[in-house]
This record gives structure tokens, C-alpha cells and sequence, in this order.
């Protein structure tokens, strides 16, 4: 790479377009010619652009019958030439160019300079589209590449109309035209290449190439204009079908696939254009009903068919623009629309069936993926249509699935029921279903279901759990319900959808659950010990036992806590008297790990959910009692414990990081309810970070900043804690802080917090608060190294300004203003966009720094800032005289002993 944009690239690249040369060298000096033409066109003298023009035609003609990789690159060279002249130096490019390879000679055959012409133009627009051409540039080149387009239209026409053109030259002249409508050519001026591309889908050879330039031509944005061009496609399209069906039943996935792409192009991109067209709705609503064919297409996605997904977007475009319109035409497009979408939903829920059993067991894990994919897909799709069909739709779905698991007479198939529970699912999942009267007919029929599969028990489980606000709302359905997800919670196969389904009910539906409370946890605590669900689930587990917990009286809680976790506290004791090892590792941050789930949901002071939302009416609602928090009383028990845990593992960040965040989380839920634990946790804290130094014991720092450094009782060990942390930080800062760029984004963000907070911590004596300065200044220095550090100067650098522009103005002592041109300083050096913008948006304020300084003198004192990105003196000067303005002394002789 380094010898092609060499100056010496000028004279090798010729000569390793040597003949005697093997290809890949020959492909290496063209590639070292477009190269320098490309992206060094300025070093060419303007007197030596025809040589080298001349030189590659010639080149061209040369490779025209020899390696094609070359040929390629010496086009790509020629197009970035012309485009690099055109219009003003080579204003007639294109005509040239075939000119040039009309002419015979040189002992090329006719065929093979047809087909290095048509690469040459195949690559012009290419080559356009990834040119390093200045803006300006851009806009004059696309005018005369659109204005080339008149040559190169006919020659095109003639190549692949002329009956003895052979199939290469047609595939190049296809390829041709994709390339160049991605110019925005008007779709009008296309119009007979593009019927012409119509009539080469039946040759095998072409229909790739023919397909993809159908589809780049109508899908250009500018093509909605030419309606009439799209009204005449739309037969065209139709026309198709014969093909399209033979291809289905001879399983030709590639025909299939094209013809539906073609379809799908013309509906996805101009359906408001076709539907506005109130005349020709039956060639339109005959395409709707080509691409629901497509939509339903035999077999299944992606083992047998990979076309049906194509067609998804279609449909929710089509109804955005049904929907756009004003009441009176919707109502009449409805009409027409509604039972177009209503055989949607059943098309989409027969692709949405499993295979059978023993298919399905066929299938790659990646087809498996895939497939999974493809119904999160369709459930969208189902969503969004709900917003069409409405109520109606659930209705629809409930008559079909109460026919088929009450009909004795016939057998229905387990995919035929999970299907539409799917839809049934897909619904509730986002849409507000409380005011249908459908699911209680719902449940009891998922009470009828015969579960002997998977899949279909999987499906049951979310549907349940979809449908959890509503029974929030008629908690009598609970009894029915529970029993299936308690059992599904003992099948690792029903690992994800049990769990998930477990922990919806009991946060939606904890003041409901009391009377179940103790069943729930016996079963769930016999599911953990049995260790039958990953960790994930796990967690998900003790976060469904913390929002069942929350709802009951604390003597209940205190008893369930015992039992739910005594067995791990024992397990812990155990393994922390082990020596340290991988496995005991893993086993003590499971542990902790569910601890801190646990108490991240266990809140019993406000009867409100994760968003915070009341989800209880408010009879149900108790005053918290008096005395500790459960929590706090289990976390007092283990607190020995953790310590003794840490004590062996204090140098391993992961169970450090899985120590913090039981506290953390606990802080978080319980926020002044922790604070009979503030005092030991920040001794503990302390003793832990002056040890071995870690970001997540500055995070839980913050935490306790943030909840109880303005708490008079708290302030004590909190202020100790901090001046602890910032003292052993400090000196990380001494040794260079590159090496821990978590460590600094940490402590920057314990420090910004702490000033909020309660900036009284800074006034300790036994704080280096000017230390703590400089390493807001390090990690200035740092940002452009490090993007965490890079991070907090985006998120906090205006605040900063700010304060720094204030204490200017005349907030702090004029001591101090040498610091502050030096925060300036840094941040001008290595922040300058921001620095830019900030200080514009900060000093345009009325009165900001000081009511004493005009606009015109903040103008001034930015420009003299922005200027001064080397001179650090000359900042401190600038600031010094800006906030005598600032203060009124400018002038006086205070201000010339000041300024010295």
C-alpha cells in the first residue's frame, strides 16, 4: 500500500501491466494506477491528462481478451479519470468511450470490446458513488452523468434487442443498467430497458441479472413520480404469475425468490402511489393478492422456502398508507382492505406452524435460529395489524382455536393450536388486551390443551405470561393458571418460558399472591436446588421470589427469607473456608449473584412495580411496618460472612464487583431504609479499597453518596469513606492513571456526584481538594486515549464549564484563577469541537458569568479562548482580565497590581 501512493507508483505501475507479467502482479500496478488517480489526482499535470487517458484506452484494449480482474481495475482507473474531467476538461466522456471500442483495429474481436465497453460503463457510476470527489464536485458530476445517460440508453436497448447478442453481452448490459439507475435516472427515460429486462426473466442465464436491475429501477426513490410508468409495470409484474407458481411447484427457490423481490419492490415502494390511483384498484389489489401468495408460500422457512420473509415490510407499509389518508377514503380503502388483512393473519399463522416432530429434529441449530427469528418477525407483523383489525382480530382468533380443541370429531395438530396461541401471544404482549372479552374464554380453553410437546407448552407459558396485567385485574383466574406455570418451572426445557412467565405474575400480581406465597416458594426453592436452570434463569427466579415476597407481612418474609436461603449461606460458609480455585469461584459469585437478584425486587416500603407505576388498587395497600427492612436484618446476618468471603478473594475483581452489587442493589430498592447498615458497609468499603483498589467499590461509593451524604447521622461515616477513597485514588493519579481507565471514570463520576450532592465534603481539611483538581485535568488529558475517560468529559464537560465560567465571574477567589485558565486550557487543547460549542451555548445567557460584561466582551474573550490552544501563559492572562471585567475592576489600580 505503501508503494502505491508512492510518487515512484507512476512508473512501475506500467511497467507490471507488462504482458510477460501473471495476473495478480498485473492486478497490483492497476490497482497502484487507480490509486494514484483516484486519490492523487492533484500531483497530474493537466498537460498530461490525454497521454494518460490515451495509455488506458490502450491498456483496456489490451486485457480485453486477457484477465478480467485487470480489465475491471483498468476500467475502474478510466471511470475515476473521467470523472475527475468531466464536465469541463472531458465534457463528452461517455460518447468517447464508445466510440473508442466501436472502432475495429488492434486486433481485438467486436465481442470482446463490447464487453470491456459495457465494463467500463458498468463501473462509471460505481466508481461515482464511492469517489473521494469534493461536494461541490459531486453535484456537477451527477448532472453529466445524467445527462450521458442519452448515449449510453440506446446502445443498451440496441445490445439486448439484437437477436444474435450473445448471453455474456446481455448479463453485462443488465448489470449496466443496475449500475446506472442508482444515478436517480428518471424512470420514464428507463421505461423500454426496463420492459425489455421483463422479457430476459425466462432465460436462465439472465434472470439474476435481469431481476436485480427490475428492482434497483423501480425501488429509486425518485421513480413515485412516474406514475404513469408504474401503472404500466404493474401488468408487466403480474404477468408473471404463471412463472412464478411453476416455480413453486418444481421447488425453484432462486425463481421464486426473484419473482417475488420484483413484487414485492414495486408494492413496498409505491403502494400510496398505486392506491391513489382509485381507477386501477383491481390491477393493484391483483398485485396485493400476488405478494400474499408469496407470503404464503409452501414449505417451510428457511428449510424449504427463504421468499415468504421478503414480503413482511410490505404489509406494514401498505397499512401505514391506508391509514394515512383522511376518514372518508380509509373508510373506502378499509372496505376493499380488511378481509386482505384478515386472510394475512391466517396465511401468517400457518408459516408461523412447526414442522412436524420428527422434521423439526432434522433441522441445524442455525435453521432452528433462523426460524425462531422468522416468528418474532411474523409476531410484529401480527402486532402491528391489530392496529387495523382490532378487537376483532382476538375474536377471530378465539372462535378458531375454541373450533378446533372442542371439535371430538376431528384431531386437530399440536402446531395448528400453538400457532394460534402465538397469535394470541403476539397481541397481548404490547397491546393492551384488559377490555377484551375473549380471554377469559382464553383461559379456560388453555386449560383444555393437551401439552405433550415443547414447543407448545413453551408457547402456553408466554401466553400466560402475556396475559399477567390482566389478571392483575382478575386475580380470581390465579388458581387456574398457577398450577401450569409451578409445574412447567420443574421442566428444564421450560427453562426460559416458565421462569419468565413466573416472575410477570408475581410483579404484576404480588398482592394477589399470598395466599400461594408458600407453595410458590417451596417449588421454587426445590427447582434451585436441583440446579435444573442456567444461571440467567436463576437470577430471573430470585427476582420473581423478591416481588412475591414484597407483598407479604414481615414475619412471613423473615420466614420465607430462612428458608429460601439458609442452604446457600451454608453453602458459602462452606466455601469460604476452601482455598481459593476456578470452581469455588463460580459458585461463590452464583451465590452472591442470586442474593443480589433477591433483594433488587424486595421492597416492601412502596406497593409499586419496577416502572413505578401503582399496580395494586389502593385497599390493598398497607403502611410499611416499623422496625428493619428484611433485608437489611438477612444482610446484618451474612455480613461476617462476606467479609470472610472477601478476605480470600479480594485481588478477584469478579467477586469483588459480585460482592458490590448485593449492596448496591439493596441500596437502590431500599434507599433510606439501608441506613442501619451505612456505617459498617463503608468501614468495610474503606478497609476493601485501600487494600485493592476497585471501580466497583467506588461505584457503591457513589450510591451512598448520592442517598446519604446529606443525612446528618450518616455524614460521619460517609465523609470518612470518601476521603478514604479520593486519598488512595490520588495516589493511583501519581503513578499515571492510563492503566485504569475504569478506576478514573469511577472516581470522576464519584467526585461530580459528590459535588451535587453535598459539596461540603470538600471543605475536609484532610482533603487535597487542589489534587483532586489536577485529576480532573488528567483525565482531560486522557479522553482522547481512552474512551471511558472520553466518556465523562462528553456527559460532564459543559457542567464543568459552567462552574469554571461561574467562579470566573465572580463565584470563587481571584487566587484561583490560574487553575482555572489551566481546566481552560486542557479543554481547548484536547476538547476543542466541544469546548467550541459549549462555550457559545454557556455565554449566551443574559447576565452569565456576570451582569458587568456585555456581549461584545464575551465574544471576544471566546475568540482570544479558542485561540490559544499552545500558549498557556496567554490563557492565565485572558482569564485574569476577563474576570476583573467580570468583577467591575478593570482598570483600577488593584487591577494593575493584579495583572502583574
Amino acid at each position: 500500500m505503501q508503494a502505491q501512493v508512492s510518487p515512484q507508483a507512476w512508473q512501475f505501475c506500467w511497467a507490471l501491466l507488462s504482458p510477460d507479467k501473471v495476473p495478480e502482479i498485473q492486478y497490483f500496478g492497476a490497482s497502484a494506477l487507480h490509486t494514484k488517480i483516484s486519490r492523487y489526482w492533484s500531483d497530474i499535470p493537466s498537460d498530461q491528462y490525454e497521454t494518460l487517458k490515451t495509455q488506458l484506452f490502450s491498456q483496456i484494449a489490451c486485457f480485453s481478451s486477457g484477465s478480467k480482474m485487470v480489465l475491471t481495475r483498468l476500467c475502474v482507473a478510466l471511470a475515476s479519470l473521467a470523472l475527475n474531467t468531466m464536465p469541463e476538461v472531458w465534457p463528452g466522456a461517455v460518447p468517447e468511450m464508445v466510440r473508442v471500442f466501436q472502432e475495429e483495429g488492434g486486433g481485438v474481436d467486436g465481442r470482446a470490446r463490447c464487453l470491456a465497453l459495457l465494463e467500463l460503463l458498468t463501473v462509471l457510476p460505481e466508481e461515482f458513488q464511492t469517489s473521494r470527489l469534493p461536494q461541490y464536485r459531486k453535484g456537477q458530476v451527477r448532472g453529466a452523468l445524467g445527462r450521458e445517460w442519452g448515449s449510453v440508453c440506446p446502445l443498451l436497448q440496441q445490445l439486448l434487442r439484437q437477436g444474435d447478442s450473445p448471453g455474456a453481452v446481455k448479463a453485462r448490459v443488465l448489470r449496466c443498467l443496475s449500475s446506472w439507475v442508482l444515478l436517480d435516472v428518471p424512470l420514464s427515460e428507463s421505461e423500454g430497458l426496463v420492459e425489455d429486462c421483463f422479457t430476459a426473466l425466462p432465460d436462465p442465464e439472465l434472470f439474476d441479472t435481469a431481476v436485480e436491475a427490475i428492482v434497483n429501477a423501480i425501488s429509486q426513490p425518485d421513480s413515485q413520480r412516474y406514475v404513469n410508468t408504474l401503472l404500466k409495470l404493474v401488468p408487466q409484474v403480474l404477468s408473471l404469475q404463471e412463472q412464478l407458481r411453476e416455480a413453486v411447484q418444481n421447488g425453484d427457490m432462486e425463481t421464486s425468490h426473484g419473482i417475488c423481490r420484483i413484487a414485492v419492490a414495486l408494492g413496498e415502494n409505491h403502494s400510496r402511489a398505486l392506491l391513489e390511483q382509485v381507477e386501477h384498484w383491481q390491477g393493484f389489489l391483483a398485485l396485493v393478492n400476488m405478494i400474499m401468495f408469496c407470503t404464503g408460500i409452501p414449505g417451510h422457512y428457511p428449510v424449504n422456502e427463504t421468499t415468504s420473509s421478503l414480503t413482511l415490510t410490505f404489509w406494514y407499509t401498505l397499512q401505514d398508507d391506508i391509514m394515512s389518508f383522511d376518514s372518508e377514503r380509509q373508510a373506502v380503502y378499509l372496505q376493499v382492505y380488511r378481509p386482505v388483512y384478515f386472510q394475512l393473519v391466517d396465511v401468517l399463522l400457518h408459516k408461523a406452524q412447526f414442522p412436524s416432530d420428527q422434521e423439526y429434529a432434522s433441522w441445524s441449530s442455525d435453521e432452528k435460529e433462523q426460524f425462531r427469528i422468522y416468528r418474532v418477525d411474523i409476531s410484529d407483523t401480527l402486532m402491528y395489524v391489530y392496529e387495523m383489525l382490532g378487537a376483532e382480530l382476538l375474536s377471530n382468533l378465539y372462535e378458531k382455536l375454541g373450533r378446533i380443541l372442542t371439535n371430538t370429531e376431528q384431531a386437530s395438530s399440536w402446531q395448528h393450536t400453538e400457532a394460534l396461541l402465538y397469535g394470541f401471544q403476539s397481541i397481548a404482549e404490547t397491546i393492551d388486551v384488559n377490555y377484551s372479552d375473549v380471554i377469559p374464554g382464553l383461559i379456560g380453553l388453555l386449560l383444555r390443551i393437551n401439552i405433550n410437546n415443547v414447543q407448545l407448552a413453551d408457547t402456553v407459558m408466554f401466553t400466560i405470561g402475556a396475559l399477567a396485567e390482566w389478571l392483575a385485574d382478575h386475580p380470581v383466574m390465579l388458581s387456574s393458571v398457577l398450577p401450569l406455570v409451578l409445574q412447567a418451572l420443574g421442566n428444564p426445557d421450560l427453562s426460559v418460558s416458565s421462569v419468565s412467565t413466573l416472575k410477570k405474575i408475581c410483579r404484576e400480581c404480588k398482592y394477589d399472591l399470598p395466599p400461594y406465597a408458600s407453595n410458590i416458594v417451596a417449588v421454587s426453592r426445590e427447582v434451585l436446588s436441583k440446579q435444573i436452570h442456567k444461571t440467567s434463569q436463576c437470577m430471573w427466579l430470585m427476582q420473581a421470589l423478591g416481588f412475591l415476597l414484597s407483598a407479604l407481612h414481615v414475619e412471613e418474609i423473615l420466614r420465607n427469607l430462612h428458608s429460601l436461603i439458609t442452604p446457600y449461606i451454608q453453602q458459602l460458609e462452606k466455601l469460604a473456608d476452601e482455598t481459593p480455585n476456578p470452581s469455588n469461584k463460580l459458585a461463590i459469585i452464583h451465590i452472591l449473584g442470586l442474593l443480589s437478584n433477591l433483594f433488587t425486587t424486595l421492597d416492601i416500603s412502596k406497593q409499586e412495580d419496577e416502572s413505578g407505576e401503582s399496580t395494586a388498587p389502593p385497599v390493598k395497600t398497607a403502611p410499611p411496618p416499623p422496625g428493619p427492612n428484611p433485608v437489611v436484618v438477612v444482610l446484618q446476618q451474612v455480613f461476617a460472612l462476606i467479609q470472610t468471603v472477601l478476605s480470600k478473594w479480594l485481588n478477584d475483581s469478579q467477586v469483588v464487583e459480585a460482592v458490590c452489587a448485593i449492596f448496591e442493589k439493596s441500596v437502590k430498592t431500599l434507599l433510606h431504609d439501608f441506613a442501619p447498615m451505612v456505617s459498617q458497609l463503608s468501614e468495610m468499603l474503606g478497609q476493601m479499597y485501600s487494600t485493592i483498589p476497585q471501580a466497583s467499590a467506588l461505584d457503591l461509593t457513589r450510591q451512598m453518596v448520592h442517598i446519604f451524604a446529606r443525612e446528618t447521622d450518616h455524614f460521619p461515616p460517609i465523609k470518612a469513606l470518601f476521603e478514604l477513597v479520593t486519598s488512595v485514588t490520588l495516589s493511583i493519579f501519581q503513578q499515571g492513571p492510563r492503566d485504569h481507565p475504569d478506576i478514573v471514570d469511577s472516581f470522576m463520576q464519584l467526585q461530580a456526584q459528590a459535588l451535587k450532592r453535598k459539596p461540603d465534603l470538600f471543605l475536609s481539611e484532610s482533603l487535597d481538594v487542589k489534587a483532586v483538581f489536577h485529576c480532573g485535568k488528567c483525565v482531560l488529558l486522557c479522553s482522547r486515549t481512552h474512551t471511558c475517560c472520553g466518556l465523562v468529559v462528553q456527559e460532564n464537560g459543559k457542567l464543568l464549564l459552567q462552574a469554571v465560567l461561574e467562579a470566573i465571574g465572580g463565584g470563587s477567589s481571584r487566587s484561583l484563577m490560574e487553575q482555572f485558565a489551566e481546566v481552560l486550557f486542557s479543554l481547548n487543547k484536547h476538547c476543542f469541537p466541544l469546548l467550541t460549542v459549549w462555550l457559545k451555548e454557556a455565554l449566551q445567557a443574559q447576565g452569565f458569568p456576570s451582569t458587568r460584561v456585555t456581549t461584545e466582551q464575551k465574544d471576544t474573550f471566546t475568540q482570544q479562548i479558542l485561540r490559544e490552544r499552545v500558549n498557556k501563559r496567554r490563557v492565565k492572562d485572558i482569564v485574569k482580565e476577563f474576570t476583573l471585567v467580570c468583577r467591575g475592576l478593570h482598570g483600577t489600580e488593584y487591577a494593575a497590581e493584579y495583572c502583574l
